[in-house]
Protein backbone atom coordinates (compact mmCIF):
# COMPACT_ATOMS: atom_id res chain seq x y z
CA UNK A 1 0.00 0.00 0.00
CA UNK A 2 1.28 3.37 -1.40
CA UNK A 3 1.20 5.98 1.67
CA UNK A 4 -0.17 9.47 1.24
CA UNK A 5 2.01 12.64 1.60
CA UNK A 6 0.55 13.40 5.13
CA UNK A 7 1.64 11.63 7.85
CA UNK A 8 -0.77 11.30 11.07
CA UNK A 9 0.08 8.41 13.84
CA UNK A 10 -2.09 5.10 13.81
CA UNK A 11 -4.96 4.55 16.54
CA UNK A 12 -5.40 1.76 18.18
CA UNK A 13 -9.53 2.08 18.69
CA UNK A 14 -11.46 -1.38 19.78
CA UNK A 15 -8.25 -3.45 19.14
CA UNK A 16 -8.15 -2.34 15.19
CA UNK A 17 -5.69 -0.56 13.96
CA UNK A 18 -6.69 2.78 12.05
CA UNK A 19 -3.53 4.12 9.66
CA UNK A 20 -5.18 7.25 7.96
CA UNK A 21 -1.92 7.32 6.02
CA UNK A 22 -3.19 4.65 4.14
CA UNK A 23 -7.18 4.65 3.05
CA UNK A 24 -10.04 6.37 4.01
CA UNK A 25 -12.77 4.32 6.82
CA UNK A 26 -16.31 4.18 6.87
CA UNK A 27 -18.29 4.63 9.64
CA UNK A 28 -22.10 3.72 9.45
CA UNK A 29 -24.40 5.81 11.33
CA UNK A 30 -27.14 4.36 13.33
CA UNK A 31 -29.69 6.92 14.37
CA UNK A 32 -31.53 5.64 17.71
CA UNK A 33 -34.02 8.75 17.25
CA UNK A 34 -37.50 9.91 16.09
CA UNK A 35 -36.61 12.67 13.88
CA UNK A 36 -33.52 12.23 12.44
CA UNK A 37 -33.33 13.92 8.50
CA UNK A 38 -32.88 10.74 7.06
CA UNK A 39 -33.62 7.79 8.68
CA UNK A 40 -35.35 9.29 11.84
CA UNK A 41 -37.49 6.53 13.64
CA UNK A 42 -36.31 3.36 11.09
CA UNK A 43 -34.02 1.96 14.13
CA UNK A 44 -35.42 3.55 17.37
CA UNK A 45 -35.74 -0.23 18.83
CA UNK A 46 -33.04 -2.17 20.47
CA UNK A 47 -33.23 -5.21 18.22
CA UNK A 48 -33.93 -3.60 14.94
CA UNK A 49 -31.16 -1.03 15.73
CA UNK A 50 -27.98 -4.34 16.37
CA UNK A 51 -29.48 -5.79 13.23
CA UNK A 52 -28.92 -2.70 10.92
CA UNK A 53 -25.32 -2.06 12.85
CA UNK A 54 -24.60 -6.12 11.96
CA UNK A 55 -25.72 -5.34 8.17
CA UNK A 56 -23.37 -2.30 7.99
CA UNK A 57 -20.42 -4.49 9.64
CA UNK A 58 -20.82 -7.07 6.89
CA UNK A 59 -20.87 -4.30 4.43
CA UNK A 60 -17.86 -3.08 5.54
CA UNK A 61 -18.28 -0.28 7.68
CA UNK A 62 -15.02 0.22 10.03
CA UNK A 63 -16.79 1.86 12.70
CA UNK A 64 -20.27 2.45 13.73
CA UNK A 65 -21.79 5.67 14.87
CA UNK A 66 -24.20 5.49 17.41
CA UNK A 67 -26.59 8.25 18.25
CA UNK A 68 -29.25 8.83 20.73
CA UNK A 69 -30.29 12.81 19.56
CA UNK A 70 -31.62 14.47 16.29
CA UNK A 71 -28.61 17.09 15.46
CA UNK A 72 -30.78 17.95 11.97
CA UNK A 73 -31.44 22.24 11.66
CA UNK A 74 -33.79 22.43 14.36
CA UNK A 75 -33.94 19.85 16.19
CA UNK A 76 -35.47 20.10 19.55
CA UNK A 77 -32.66 19.55 22.63
CA UNK A 78 -33.16 15.56 24.38
CA UNK A 79 -32.54 15.41 28.22
CA UNK A 80 -29.37 13.21 28.80
CA UNK A 81 -31.71 10.57 31.12
CA UNK A 82 -34.01 10.38 27.48
CA UNK A 83 -30.59 10.12 25.23
CA UNK A 84 -29.28 7.44 27.50
CA UNK A 85 -32.50 5.41 27.33
CA UNK A 86 -32.55 5.26 23.89
CA UNK A 87 -28.39 4.56 23.41
CA UNK A 88 -27.43 2.43 26.07
CA UNK A 89 -29.20 -0.65 25.83
CA UNK A 90 -28.17 -0.71 22.04
CA UNK A 91 -24.06 0.07 23.12
CA UNK A 92 -24.33 -2.73 25.58
CA UNK A 93 -25.53 -5.44 22.82
CA UNK A 94 -23.01 -3.95 20.00
CA UNK A 95 -20.21 -4.49 22.46
CA UNK A 96 -20.86 -8.02 22.25
CA UNK A 97 -22.10 -8.87 19.07
CA UNK A 98 -20.01 -6.74 16.58
CA UNK A 99 -16.39 -6.47 16.19
CA UNK A 100 -15.21 -3.23 15.02
CA UNK A 101 -15.05 -0.10 17.14
CA UNK A 102 -18.26 2.17 18.35
CA UNK A 103 -18.85 5.59 18.47
CA UNK A 104 -21.16 7.66 20.74
CA UNK A 105 -22.52 10.95 18.73
CA UNK A 106 -23.05 13.12 21.61
CA UNK A 107 -22.23 16.20 23.15
CA UNK A 108 -23.32 15.51 26.54
CA UNK A 109 -20.44 14.22 29.19
CA UNK A 110 -22.49 12.45 31.08
CA UNK A 111 -23.94 10.50 28.22
CA UNK A 112 -20.19 9.97 26.94
CA UNK A 113 -18.62 8.13 29.92
CA UNK A 114 -21.72 5.86 30.55
CA UNK A 115 -21.16 5.05 26.89
CA UNK A 116 -17.72 4.40 27.16
CA UNK A 117 -17.99 2.29 30.23
CA UNK A 118 -20.97 0.17 28.40
CA UNK A 119 -18.44 -0.44 25.40
CA UNK A 120 -18.24 1.96 23.12
CA UNK A 121 -14.59 3.18 22.28
CA UNK A 122 -15.02 6.70 20.65
CA UNK A 123 -16.52 10.43 21.23
CA UNK A 124 -18.04 11.84 18.57
CA UNK A 125 -19.41 15.42 19.91
CA UNK A 126 -20.58 17.82 17.20
CA UNK A 127 -19.99 20.60 19.53
CA UNK A 128 -16.12 20.16 19.63
CA UNK A 129 -16.25 20.61 23.27
CA UNK A 130 -18.65 23.51 23.36
CA UNK A 131 -21.52 22.00 24.23
CA UNK A 132 -21.18 20.87 27.89
CA UNK A 133 -17.92 22.40 30.37
CA UNK A 134 -16.93 18.86 31.83
CA UNK A 135 -16.85 17.28 28.32
CA UNK A 136 -13.00 17.93 27.54
CA UNK A 137 -12.27 16.80 31.65
CA UNK A 138 -14.14 13.82 30.96
CA UNK A 139 -12.64 12.89 27.66
CA UNK A 140 -9.30 13.25 28.91
CA UNK A 141 -10.13 10.74 32.10
CA UNK A 142 -11.29 8.30 29.52
CA UNK A 143 -8.32 8.53 27.40
CA UNK A 144 -10.64 7.62 24.14
CA UNK A 145 -10.30 9.11 20.65
CA UNK A 146 -12.29 11.97 20.52
CA UNK A 147 -14.13 13.87 17.36
CA UNK A 148 -14.70 17.07 17.56
CA UNK A 149 -16.84 18.82 15.30
CA UNK A 150 -17.23 22.59 13.98
CA UNK A 151 -20.72 23.95 15.22
CA UNK A 152 -22.19 26.88 16.20
CA UNK A 153 -24.88 27.44 18.64
CA UNK A 154 -26.84 24.45 19.13
CA UNK A 155 -28.38 22.28 16.20
CA UNK A 156 -31.91 24.23 17.20
CA UNK A 157 -30.12 27.48 16.37
CA UNK A 158 -26.78 26.77 14.31
CA UNK A 159 -28.67 28.32 10.89
CA UNK A 160 -28.82 31.64 12.34
CA UNK A 161 -25.69 32.11 12.34
CA UNK A 162 -23.89 31.75 8.63
CA UNK A 163 -22.05 34.74 8.57
CA UNK A 164 -18.17 34.49 8.41
CA UNK A 165 -15.93 37.48 8.17
CA UNK A 166 -13.21 34.66 5.93
CA UNK A 167 -15.04 31.42 6.18
CA UNK A 168 -11.92 28.92 5.85
CA UNK A 169 -10.18 30.98 8.09
CA UNK A 170 -12.61 31.29 10.51
CA UNK A 171 -13.59 27.27 10.21
CA UNK A 172 -10.01 26.82 11.32
CA UNK A 173 -9.82 29.40 13.88
CA UNK A 174 -13.00 27.93 15.33
CA UNK A 175 -12.13 24.13 15.40
CA UNK A 176 -8.69 25.66 16.55
CA UNK A 177 -10.54 26.56 20.21
CA UNK A 178 -11.63 22.76 20.05
CA UNK A 179 -7.98 21.60 19.77
CA UNK A 180 -7.07 23.81 22.44
CA UNK A 181 -9.70 22.47 25.06
CA UNK A 182 -8.82 19.23 23.90
CA UNK A 183 -5.24 19.73 25.06
CA UNK A 184 -5.84 21.78 27.87
CA UNK A 185 -7.26 19.41 29.24
CA UNK A 186 -4.60 16.21 28.56
CA UNK A 187 -6.22 14.60 25.17
CA UNK A 188 -3.44 13.08 23.75
CA UNK A 189 -2.76 14.91 19.68
CA UNK A 190 -3.46 11.35 18.47
CA UNK A 191 -6.45 10.86 19.78
CA UNK A 192 -7.81 14.15 18.29
CA UNK A 193 -9.80 13.94 14.95
CA UNK A 194 -11.63 17.15 13.34
CA UNK A 195 -14.82 17.62 11.69
CA UNK A 196 -15.22 20.59 9.11
CA UNK A 197 -19.16 19.92 10.16
CA UNK A 198 -20.60 19.98 6.88
CA UNK A 199 -24.25 21.40 7.15
CA UNK A 200 -23.92 22.36 10.40
CA UNK A 201 -23.96 26.33 10.62
CA UNK A 202 -23.34 26.70 6.48
CA UNK A 203 -24.62 27.31 3.76
CA UNK A 204 -25.19 25.34 0.85
CA UNK A 205 -21.81 27.38 -0.58
CA UNK A 206 -19.66 26.53 2.44
CA UNK A 207 -20.26 23.05 2.07
CA UNK A 208 -18.68 22.72 -0.91
CA UNK A 209 -15.77 25.31 0.05
CA UNK A 210 -15.21 22.66 2.90
CA UNK A 211 -15.46 19.45 0.39
CA UNK A 212 -13.04 22.00 -2.24
CA UNK A 213 -10.24 22.58 1.13
CA UNK A 214 -10.24 19.48 2.12
CA UNK A 215 -6.35 19.33 1.69
CA UNK A 216 -5.97 22.39 3.32
CA UNK A 217 -8.14 21.80 6.50
CA UNK A 218 -5.44 18.56 6.69
CA UNK A 219 -3.09 20.94 7.20
CA UNK A 220 -4.00 21.68 10.73
CA UNK A 221 -2.37 18.43 11.50
CA UNK A 222 -4.97 16.46 12.28
CA UNK A 223 -7.19 13.58 10.34
CA UNK A 224 -10.45 14.95 8.81
CA UNK A 225 -14.22 13.11 9.46
CA UNK A 226 -16.48 14.14 6.53
CA UNK A 227 -19.81 13.64 7.44
CA UNK A 228 -21.87 15.06 4.01
CA UNK A 229 -24.08 12.05 3.59
CA UNK A 230 -27.43 12.77 2.07
CA UNK A 231 -27.23 16.34 3.26
CA UNK A 232 -29.21 19.49 2.02
CA UNK A 233 -27.06 21.11 0.29
CA UNK A 234 -26.16 17.22 -2.53
CA UNK A 235 -30.71 17.71 -2.45
CA UNK A 236 -30.11 21.22 -3.91
CA UNK A 237 -27.64 20.27 -6.27
CA UNK A 238 -29.99 17.28 -7.27
CA UNK A 239 -33.47 18.69 -6.70
CA UNK A 240 -33.72 15.11 -4.81
CA UNK A 241 -35.50 14.27 -1.39
CA UNK A 242 -32.76 12.74 1.79
CA UNK A 243 -33.61 9.14 0.32
CA UNK A 244 -32.58 10.07 -3.26
CA UNK A 245 -29.39 11.41 -3.06
CA UNK A 246 -27.38 8.18 -2.74
CA UNK A 247 -25.32 9.16 -6.41
CA UNK A 248 -24.76 12.66 -4.74
CA UNK A 249 -23.27 11.54 -1.80
CA UNK A 250 -21.15 9.05 -3.39
CA UNK A 251 -20.00 11.28 -5.23
CA UNK A 252 -18.98 13.73 -2.04
CA UNK A 253 -17.11 10.90 -0.86
CA UNK A 254 -15.17 9.89 -3.58
CA UNK A 255 -13.89 13.58 -3.80
CA UNK A 256 -13.55 13.58 0.19
CA UNK A 257 -11.27 10.39 -0.31
CA UNK A 258 -9.60 11.68 -3.26
CA UNK A 259 -8.38 14.61 -1.34
CA UNK A 260 -7.70 12.86 1.81
CA UNK A 261 -10.23 12.59 4.31
CA UNK A 262 -9.10 9.93 7.16
CA UNK A 263 -13.19 9.00 7.54
CA UNK A 264 -16.81 9.14 5.93
CA UNK A 265 -19.74 8.84 7.93
CA UNK A 266 -22.30 7.72 5.71
CA UNK A 267 -25.83 5.90 5.93
CA UNK A 268 -25.45 3.78 2.68
CA UNK A 269 -22.16 1.64 3.37
CA UNK A 270 -21.83 -0.92 0.61
CA UNK A 271 -22.12 1.52 -2.05
CA UNK A 272 -19.77 3.89 -0.48
CA UNK A 273 -17.55 1.00 0.60
CA UNK A 274 -17.02 -0.20 -2.81
CA UNK A 275 -16.59 2.86 -4.23
CA UNK A 276 -13.89 4.04 -1.95
CA UNK A 277 -12.07 0.63 -3.23
CA UNK A 278 -12.12 1.76 -6.80
CA UNK A 279 -10.92 5.41 -5.15
CA UNK A 280 -8.20 3.93 -3.86
CA UNK A 281 -6.95 1.91 -6.53
CA UNK A 282 -6.89 5.04 -8.87
CA UNK A 283 -5.12 6.42 -6.33
CA UNK A 284 -2.28 4.11 -5.44
CA UNK A 285 -2.04 3.43 -9.01
CA UNK A 286 -1.22 7.58 -9.52
CA UNK A 287 1.27 7.29 -6.72
CA UNK A 288 2.97 4.56 -7.86
CA UNK A 289 3.86 6.33 -11.19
Amino acid sequence: MVKREEMFESLTIGGREFDFNEKTYVMGILNITPDSFSDGGSYDGVEEAVRRAQEMVEEGAHIIDVGGESSRPGAEYVPEEEELSRVLPVIRRLAQEIDVPISIDTYKAGVAKACIQAGAHIINDISGFKGDPDMANVAARLGVPCILMHMRGTPKTMQDNLHYHSFMENLREELSESIEMAVEAGIEKKNIILDPGVGFSKSSDHNLEIIKNIKELKRMGYPLLVGASRKRFIGEILDATADERLEGSLAVAVVSSWEGAAILRVHDVKETVKALKVTDAIRNMRLKD
